[in-house]
């Protein structure tokens, strides 16, 4: 078992734990604190009105009396399950929502974080263990959710339960040693160490499931990954059934067998810490009828008072249980709640800056305003972390407004790498970038990324409606969306869409979603970067998904489609390279010739002569 967490730091651990339910599920904790305190309530209300009613048969039997303790046995009854019911169907619903909205901690955080360490192994591999615990158990937040339920009952079921049996020590018999002081120690006693019992039950009980937990991380990953990931996913159907992956998985299944089987004694062994705990907890149950009826016997109280006081040592019995249950599973979501908070408090490292952008940057010129910036490498070498080699090394590079500028060079000779620097996905190790002679970490993050519209090799498009995934945005102008889809080449798509702008895309949440290929989605990322509207366009294999006629399209109306912006273009196809007003060869992290087409090739002994020579074949002469 780990170190113990100390009371105060569970406090604050299970404090910042509600704060997270209270943002992420408003009114779940709440409303489960509600039901529960009834569900506390109306037991021991009704045993208690029993008692009265039965007391009332075995004494004067007036009627009022017996009229009024029935109808009050009703209508509270009637009136708590009511609110009961209420309140669950609620909470209910939330609680079949908390998974979604525990995935969105996730989301938030991912969002918000640095772009460096969502690449990081060692951040990954916090996320996995934490969304492991939570996801898989429900550790953590899940069993904060539940801790509160358990809490609430445990603590008014204590309390309601005491001031229903503090009579029954203060009833004389007559009997001297029947009302010894002595029985409420021994009582009490009784109960406490049934509640003990289950305690130390549960913290081993917990211990061996941790354990287990550790032990059977490698099966749930591949259980995950063979059952769902593999099976499931579109993507990978067509491999799995070609090269009969399938044989691999029913491999992988016979591993995770063996091993289900070997952690069996842990199973075990968990059973038979609660087991034991319930015979010491049956044994003071015992003690507690034995003296209760002993003291009816003697004439203490009523036959209805017996119905009342084992009622409440029951639910008293009941609640110091789940107390002490509670007190000792708490420690143990603590603990994962701590795994969580880890994940969640790794802090950006990024400089914010807080500079604004001139509104002279976003000068287009169609409006006779004409844009006015620079960015220029400055001495540049990047390497990621982690790595020993650098991906970038003493790069120096200055970008013309208006220019089409081309980047070309052989596979990871750190094109990308440019990419997301200039993107401010990554800072430079050394050196600097410069936007209009500042370095960029000075400008407000957000504020430096509005001059980019950036199509990706590796886009995503989203589940929503065709124009909200080329707005980015729920409300758009559809006007403008539509003229950005159709300059991208995608009109005879569009059609042939059933609701235009408005028809799903996929079929994620809509039945009558529409799948569409690669290149017609590789359209609809270079209308997204058009709609954004943004000064600077990088466009990484642009043209890579689509047919040669599409291709040939994108390249005649390159002109048309960029206007007066500076674009940046990423491309192994060397003939897209003509379009461009300069071209930038890359090799081994540095720029080894910059020229236009026509000059490079007059090199004959540079790179880009024999990248082109190499691929000469595919083009028509000339």
């Amino acid at each position: 078992m780990k170190d113990r967490i100390t009371i105060k730091e569970r406090v604050k651990i299970t404090g910042r734990g509600i704060g997270i339910l209270r943002k992420y599920c408003p009114g779940l904790a709440g409303g489960k604190a509600v039901s529960a305190l009834i569900a506390a309530i109306q037991p021991l209300l009704s045993v208690w009105l029993s008692a009265k009613i039965i007391n009332e048969l075995a004494g004067a039997r007036r009627t009022t009396y017996l009229l009024t303790y029935v109808a009050a046995v009703v209508l509270c009854n009637f009136l708590l399950l009511l609110m009961k019911s209420m309140v669950d169907r609620v909470t209910e619903e939330k609680e079949a929502q908390m998974w979604n909205f525990f995935g969105k901690v996730f989301a938030d955080k991912s969002m918000t974080m640095d772009y460096a360490d969502l690449e990081d192994v060692r951040v990954l591999q916090k996320k996995q263990e934490a969304s492991e615990n939570l996801f898989m158990f429900g550790n953590g937040l899940g069993q904060l959710v539940w801790g509160i339920n358990s809490l609430v009952n445990a603590t008014a079921s204590i309390v309601l339960s005491l001031s229903l049996t503090v009579t029954l020590f203060f009833t004389d018999t007559g009997n001297g040693w029947m009302d010894s002081p002595l029985w409420i120690v021994g009582i009490g006693g009784c109960v406490i160490v049934g509640g003990i019992a289950n305690a130390n039950a549960t913290r081993k009980e917990n211990s061996v499931f941790e354990t287990w937990c550790k032990e059977t991380v490698w099966f749930n990953r591949a259980f995950m990954f063979f059952g769902h990931e593999l099976a499931k996913s579109p993507e990978r159907a067509k491999d799995v059934r070609i090269y009969s992956q399938h044989k691999a998985a029913t491999r992988a299944f016979a591993e995770m067998r063996k091993r289900d089987e070997a952690v069996g004694g842990y199973l075990r062994v968990m059973a038979t810490y609660p087991a034991l705990a319930a015979v010491v907890v049956g044994i003071g149950t015992v003690v507690c009828w034995v003296f209760v009826v002993l003291k009816a016997s003697l004439g203490a109280f009523g036959v209805g008072s017996i119905v009342q006081y084992i009622g409440a040592l029951g639910k008293l019995s009941t609640g110091v249980q789940d107390m002490m249950f509670v007190v000792a599973d708490n420690e143990v979501y603590c603990r994962h709640l701590k795994g969580l908070y880890e994940y969640l408090d790794i802090p950006n490292r990024k400089e914010e800056g807080t500079r604004t952008l001139a509104p002279d940057v976003f000068g287009d010129g169609n409006d006779g305003h004409e844009a006015d910036y620079e960015i220029e490498f400055c001495n540049v070498s990047f390497r990621y972390p982690g790595a020993e080699e650098y991906s970038l090394r003493n790069l120096s590079l200055k970008f013309k407004i208006g220019e089409r500028l081309a980047i070309v060079g052989k596979n990871g000779s750190g094109k990308t790498t440019f990419i997301k620097l200039l993107c401010r996905l990554y800072d430079p190790t050394e050196g600097e970038i410069r936007l209009n002679g500042v370095d960029i970490r000075e400008y407000a993050y957000e504020e430096y990324l509005r001059i980019f519209s950036v199509v990706f090799q590796d886009f995503k498009l989203f589940s929503f409606s065709l124009g909200q995934n080329v707005a980015t945005d729920m409300e758009y102008d559809r006007e403008k969306a539509e003229k950005c889809l159709i300059k991208a080449g995608f009109t005879e798509r569009l059609k042939a869409m059933p609701n235009g702008l408005d028809t799903a895309m996929y079929k994620d949440f809509e039945s009558e979603g529409v799948e569409i290929s690669g290149g017609e989605a590789q359209k609809v990322a270079l209308a997204r970067a058009l709609y954004k509207d943004a000064p600077i366009v990088v466009l990484d294999e642009p043209t890579a998904a689509l047919d040669p006629i599409a291709e040939a399209e994108v390249y005649t109306k390159f002109n048309e489609l960029i206007g007066e912006k500076t674009a940046i273009y990423i491309s192994h196809r060397l003939s897209s390279c003509k379009f461009c007003d300069e071209i930038a060869v890359f090799d081994e992290g540095t720029v080894v010739q910059r020229g236009a087409h026509e000059e490079l090739l007059r090199e004959e002994d540079g790179l880009y002569h024999k990248l082109w020579t190499a691929q000469a074949q595919y083009y028509e002469a000339g």
